[in-house]
């Protein structure tokens, strides 16, 4: 696939349908693929750290999902073809699986928060195998607890249903340490870092509307509803102005 590289971070240059057919040919395979989708905050929170940098680099599949990336790869005349956002993917996952009659596990979000979400899964989506899920809060990767006894207890819960598609729901950078920590180790098709798609999922956080959607305009919609998210939504203004009056923001 071809890509571009933001301050480093690589990200795959492909249309939300392009991105489709990558993952429906990953559900075919036999190994186990990585999807990763970056926003400007956590371009920013990668671009000085390398081992960071790196992880999301190796990832299978890299998408561009904060409409920040999409205006600053034209302002630099290396345009990506369109924004495809984890949320999307996810859902689109999730059809696929209904269609495939594929297994899912459900890791992340607070106690709770993935039960909920499993159960409104199998109300909309009543062919997809739900195989198992499990909170966010336990000790392993992505709290520097590799191999804790309560990781290691998962990943056996994950490997023993062998589901096709995994959904990660930790929190950048959590989520991404710990699917790049444990990807070897997992039994899958396609693991996906989507942070607080569970909570839409569960019910327990209001999906974005269209209109802000369609704008690219979800950190707006949140920091309405959230102004304590102003600290994290500074970032978004200091990458536009890195990227107007930086050098070599893209390769």
């Amino acid at each position: 696939m071809d890509s571009i590289k933001i301050f480093g971070v690589k990200i795959h240059n492909i249309t939300f349908e392009e991105a489709i057919e990558e993952v429906k040919y990953f559900l075919k395979g036999k190994d186990l693929k990585t999807i990763y989708t970056p926003n400007p905050e956590i371009v920013m929170g990668a671009k000085d750290d390398e081992k960071l940098k790196a992880l999301i680099n190796n990832g299978d599949l890299i998408t561009a999902d904060g409409i920040g990336l999409i205006y600053a790869s034209k302002i630099k005349k290396k345009p990506l073809k369109e924004r495809v956002t984890g949320y999307d993917l996810s859902m689109e996952l999730l059809n696929i699986a209904n269609e495939n009659n594929y297994k899912l596990y459900l890791l992340g979000g607070k106690d709770g928060v993935a039960k909920a979400a499993a159960e409104n899964i199998q109300k909309e989506y009543p062919n997809i195998r739900i195989v198992g899920y499990h909170h966010g809060y336990f000790k392993g990767s992505h709290n520097n607890k590799e191999n804790h006894e309560e990781e290691l207890k998962i990943l056996e819960a994950i490997n023993a249903t062998e589901p096709d598609i995994i959904f990660v729901g930790l929190g950048f950078p959590k989520q991404e340490i710990w699917i790049d920590t444990n990807k070897n180790k997992i039994k899958g098709k396609v693991i996906i870092g989507n942070g607080g798609v569970m909570d839409i999922l569960s019910g327990n956080l209001k999906k974005t509307p269209d209109i802000y959607r369609k704008l690219g305009l979800e950190w707006l919609y949140r920091l309405i509803k959230e102004p304590s998210r102003i600290k994290r939504q500074i970032v978004i203004p200091k990458f536009m102005f890195q990227v107007l009056f930086s050098k070599d923001v893209i390769e």
